[in-house]
Parts: structure tokens; sequence; C-alpha cells
């Protein structure tokens, strides 16, 4: 709230004009609120007896046609996990990821930088997980904590900003909001955004739109020569590497993720042993990471370093794409191997 502006309210300032934090002011905020508590390591989490499996009230799924609207009237999308990625979130802190996903009129404003404001019937989902520490030193997405939706009907929701807000929590989707007034809580979180439309997510995109971060084109820039363009296609699962500051996104094209929302009614561990059809492609895109302009204690994905297809079929294929323009760089077989392998391996993130 500092940061962007917020806090202290400017009312306050106008009567306690010294009450205005300098920058100094605001690293000395941050340097004592950073670094966050590290996640537990495997044998710490085992210790403690709650293993990698759910919480009991992530047990009890419910059919998404079911799920009840929030109290004000809100209803639940059913077709938001159809949605395509538009960004990815490393929430240090809270130790949860994000996926942002937005439907079809959200992803083309995006594409065409149209989202000052986003055009009516834009729909957004904030997909949350909480993070584990995997055995490879990498952090993963674990359980599923929540989904957010937020719904743009300049007309229809005046009152709440233009945006119809909702959130679901836990595998069985349970309404988050006790009363019609909860929705309070959320015009209010995203009022330091407002001159962005009250969208916090910075959208990748190759589009040029007027003001500061606004945009994030840095994590968008692949070159046209790759084979394959897989910002366009739908997210399987992301993971971070602590020690590379890298943060990671496997896409799936349509073949892809078909196997992996068939996959999804199966128990867990079956998931994780999914294997993908002949004409799956999977893409690994790697970024080193930034920190977040807009939530202090998020990092979001910066300049892309690395970007590895791996194409399924009678003979499975490899490529790396990597360094300055993604130039493709010869890899070894046994390399090339160990590193289909690993793609192919990455439990998808569990939705409800």
């Amino acid at each position: 709230m500092i940061q962007l502006g917020a806090m202290p309210l400017p009312r306050f300032l106008r009567l306690h004009p010294e009450a205005k934090l300098s920058a100094e002011d605001l690293n000395t905020l941050k340097a004592y609120l950073a670094p966050w508590s590290p996640l537990p390591n495997p044998a710490e989490r085992e210790s403690r007896g709650s293993g990698t499996s759910n919480p009991p009230s992530q047990t009890a799924r419910i059919s998404l046609s079911d799920v009840q609207p929030e109290p004000n009237g809100f209803s639940f999308d059913p077709s938001f996990e159809a949605w395509k990625p538009i960004s990815t979130t490393d929430r240090g802190d809270n130790n949860t990821f994000r996926f942002i996903l937005g439907n079809e009129i959200a992803v083309k404003a995006a594409q065409s930088g149209n989202i000052s404001p986003w055009p009516n019937g834009t729909r957004f989902a904030k997909i949350a997980w909480q993070q584990e520490m995997g055995a490879d030193g990498l952090i993963h997405p674990g359980s599923f904590v929540q989904v957010e939706l937020m719904s743009k009907d300049a007309g229809r929701y005046k009152s709440t900003d233009g945006w119809g807000w909702g959130r679901w929590r836990g595998l069985n989707l349970t309404p988050y909001g006790n009363s019609a007034q909860f929705v309070i809580e959320c015009t209010t979180c995203h009022m330091p955004v407002r001159g962005n439309d009250y969208v916090y997510t910075l959208p990748m995109t190759t589009a040029r739109v007027r003001g500061e971060e606004v945009v994030n084109n840095r994590a968008a820039d692949l070159p046209a020569n790759l084979p394959y363009q897989p910002l366009s296609w739908s997210a399987i699962t992301m993971f971070v590497d602590p020690n590379r500051h890298t943060t990671a996104t496997l896409y799936g094209n349509d073949v892809a993720i078909q196997a992996v929302r068939a996959s999804a009614k199966s128990p867990r561990e079956t998931v994780e042993r999914l294997a993908y059809p002949a004409n799956s492609v999977l893409a690994l895109v790697t970024w080193e990471q930034r920190d977040d302009p807009h939530w202090f204690g998020a990092r979001i994905p910066n300049t892309p370093s690395s970007v590895e297809f791996v194409e399924v079929g009678p003979t499975t294929s490899y490529r790396r794409f990597a360094g300055t323009g993604l130039a493709e760089v010869h890899v070894t077989d046994v390399s090339a191997s160990e590193r289909m392998s690993f793609v192919a391996s990455l439990a998808p993130a569990q939705l409800p």
C-alpha cells in the first residue's frame, strides 16, 4: 500500500505532512519484513505429520456446476479452467503460487493492449496453491488453496468499481463471503491500482501500453523463429528454482492439455505418472525473476532465459533454446534424455 502511494492516506497527509515516508523509509520497512519464512523441507513436513497429503478440508470435491455463488449473488464460472494464462506470481510473502488466467476477451485485450480500461466481458481467474519444496530442490505447487474470479461489467457492477468479485476456497470451493458486504474487502484491496482499472496483474504481452508497469513486455519477448509460441497455450504447472532465482511454467498444446484434463479425475498419484500421448508438445519456459511492482513480497517473470520443447511421438524429440536471443543450443543425447524425462514427469498443478 505504501509503495503504491495508497498509504498513508492522502487526507491524513494533508493534516500531517511529516508522516510522508521517504524512499529510505520504505526501504527500511522492506528490509525489516524480508526475508520471508523459508519453506519446510520434505523431512520437516513429514516430521510434523502433514506429509504431502491434502488437509481434510481439501478432500471433499464438488462438481463445478454445483458450486454456490457468493452471498452477493456473484456466480462461480466453471469454465475458468479452460482460460489461458496471462501471468504467474510467486508469492513469497505467504508461500503460494498463482496462475492468472483470462477468458478469450481478456486474452485478446491483453494482446492488443486494450486494457485501459479492460473491456466489458473480461474475466480473470487467479488460482492459488501452497508452495511445496521438492526433493529436487525446486519449489512446486502443492495443495490447491483457492480460485478468485473478477468479471468486468461497468454498468452491472458500477457500485464495485465496474467489477464483480468472488473467491472460492478449498477443493470443495466454499464461497469466501459471510455476507454480501465481503466485496468491500476486494474493492479496498484493489484501490491502489485503480489507475490500472483495479487490476494488479501485469499481463505478459508484446503490446505497448502507455504508462509504467502496466504490462510485462520483457516476459513475453520470445523470438518469432521458435518452432512454437507456447505463451498462447494452456499452462500445466510451474515451479521456482530458489538458488537460480528463476521461475518456469510448463505449457502444453491441445493434445497434451486434453491428456491432463482427462487425468484430472484420477487419484493424485496417477496424475503424477501421466503419460502424454503421441502428438503432444510440451514447452517449458524459464524466466529470471523480478519483484512484482504491484505487490510487495511477490515475484513475477522477467526476461526469458530458456525455452525447452518436448515433442511426443514414435521418436520423442527434445530441443532447447537459450542465451542471448534464445538461439538453439546443441544438446547431447544424454542431456536431452534427462531433460525430456524431467519435463514429462512434472506433475500437473492440482485443480478442483
